[in-house]
């Protein structure tokens, strides 16, 4: 199946009623573990699905799924497999898996050693990228629910108010600092750590060290950053790319606050998505209903953003994840052999937290011009309290219902009969709106690692569809490259090139 016998589908279905065709869609339902997923409101029919499959098909999409399992070198371009799934898996006869599996035993004692010690009362996390924004969803997500007496605090930006503001009112002597950095050379990570160990030395003295935990793949970096042996050191394998690492010592924060058998459900959990993902039907796999979907919107229907909208207040970082997660891995075009890809890839992505999100952008949403797919994520706790929890689903679904099918001006006049007519026209929506619900009726440590395992999984089928490869990010290192230099000039040791640069260099010298 080509591109353009999938165009030709969509334009097709383009012209017709999303409503209609989610009612004879009804049966759009899957599930993997704890998460339903109903995929009715697509501008999809059976025929089009087909279509999709095939081009999965074309696109070796069983292939892909097997090689990562595999460990085959699925990251090209830095010639290596992507072996976060590995940090999940069961203990098995494959050597490579258990090498991966046994790094977090160091550190999962070292936490269950500070849990029961009573020393430190605070952990504050130092990280950027991959090695901030995992471990500040898991924290998010599961500090209500899960014993933590131990505060943690973040703190990722360079800009010195964000450790200005974690250091407040924190005692030196009962706060452990975590430094999470894979090359242990991250501008941001690095300037934290060095500004925190001044603070430390200056209230403790030469025993500073025995406050920093640091985890890397760097370990001698880290040994001559510290200036003697650790036994405070973990590993953070090679293998896994930052933002595939909070199933790693990357986590060590959220392994401290919670507990070794929190982090056991949270394995757990992926564990499971990882199962269904190599072992379901094509037909019926999850990660790629759900990547094939996202190529459907973003590259054959045009959709100019994907919005993902967490009806979950534990899940309110889960946009900011899925960010780096997605746009970090597929946001490119060229393939891994250089050429270009045949079609544009991922949209933008963006998202929040509902109902918050309902008192500003979803009116855009509803009555903007932009041609946008949502995502409803409804992530529940049968604890919380009851009639709250109505609420908030009666929400999610409210503005699924009110996306897809919109209002018309007949409707309208219909229901307020005596609307000024100019009045009339302005409350239209005009519907068509594609949506996704994810679902889950009983939220926890195991769901969320499902979750953000099918997510993974997803982000991954769906570059391999783009034919992209996820597991690279040059537009980030160059960014990177070009900061140093022109922090170099701002400091009057050097020029830069670019002229427009050079002038607001000038400016802020001055």
């Amino acid at each position: 199946m080509t591109e353009l016998e999938i165009n030709a589908q969509a334009k097709r279905l383009n012209a017709s009623s999303l409503k209609a065709l989610a009612e004879q869609r009804s049966d759009s339902i899957y599930s993997a573990g704890p998460w339903t997923l109903n995929a009715s409101r697509q501008f999809l029919d059976s025929e089009a699905e087909q279509a999709l499959l095939s081009f999965a098909k074309s696109q070796n999409i069983e292939g892909a799924i097997s090689a990562l399992f595999a460990g085959e070198h699925v990251n090209a371009s830095e010639d290596r497999p992507a072996t976060h799934w590995a940090l999940r898996a069961n203990p098995s006869d494959n050597p490579d898996v258990e090498a991966l599996r046994v790094t977090l035993d160091p550190a999962l004692e070292y936490a269950e050693k500070v849990r029961s010690d009573g020393k430190f009362k605070t952990v504050l996390h130092l990280g950027i990228g991959g090695s901030d924004f995992g471990p500040r969803l898991l924290h998010d997500a599961c500090k209500d629910d899960y014993p933590n007496e131990i505060d943690v605090r973040f703190a990722a930006n360079v800009d010195p108010l964000d450790l200005d503001r974690a250091l407040s009112g924190l005692d030196p002597h009962t706060t452990l600092v975590v430094g999470v950095s894979k090359s242990f050379s991250s501008e941001e990570t690095i300037y934290n750590l060095e500004r925190v160990r001044d603070w430390m030395s200056e209230h403790v003295g030469r025993e500073w060290p025995e406050h920093f935990a640091l985890v890397t793949a760097s370990p001698d970096k880290a040994k001559a950053w510290l200036g003697r042996d650790s036994d405070r050191l973990f590993d953070m394998p090679i293998s896994v790319g930052g933002r595939f690492s909070l199933w790693s010592n990357g986590s060590l924060a959220c392994m401290i606050a919670f507990g070794k058998s929190w982090f056991e459900e949270f394995l757990a959990g992926a564990r499971e998505m990882d199962e269904h993902v190599q072992t379901a039907a094509l037909t019926d796999n999850l990660a790629l209903k759900l990547a094939l979907i996202d190529y459907w919107n973003m590259t054959i229907r045009n959709v100019e953003s994907g919005i993902v909208l967490a009806y979950s207040n534990a899940l309110r970082m889960l946009p900011t994840y899925l960010q780096q997660l997605e746009l970090e891995s597929n946001g490119k075009s060229v393939q891994p052999d250089g050429s270009s890809i045949p079609a544009k890839s991922i949209s933008g992505l963006w998202g929040g937290e509902g109902t918050i999100g309902q008192h500003s952008y979803h009116q855009w949403l509803h009555q903007g011009t932009c041609n946008v797919a949502v995502e409803f994520i409804v992530a529940l706790n049968p604890d919380r309290e009851p009639n709250g929890t109505r609420a908030l689903i009666a929400h999610a679904l409210a503005q699924a219902e009110v996306l897809a099918n919109g209002r018309s001006e007949e409707e309208i006049a219909a229901e307020e009969p005596d609307l000024d007519p100019i009045i009339r026209k302005q409350k239209v929506m005009p519907g068509g709106k594609p949506s996704l619900i994810l679902a889950c009726k009983a939220f926890n440590a195991h769901a969320l690692g499902a979750l953000i395992a099918l997510y993974e999984h997803r982000t991954f089928l769906a570059g391999r569809l783009w034919g992209v490869n996820s597991f690279d990010q040059w537009g980030v290192e160059r960014g990177k490259v070009q900061a140093a230099k022109i922090k170099k000039a701002l400091a009057g040791e050097s020029e830069t090139d670019d002229p427009i640069t050079a002038q607001l260099v000038d400016f802020f010298r001055k």
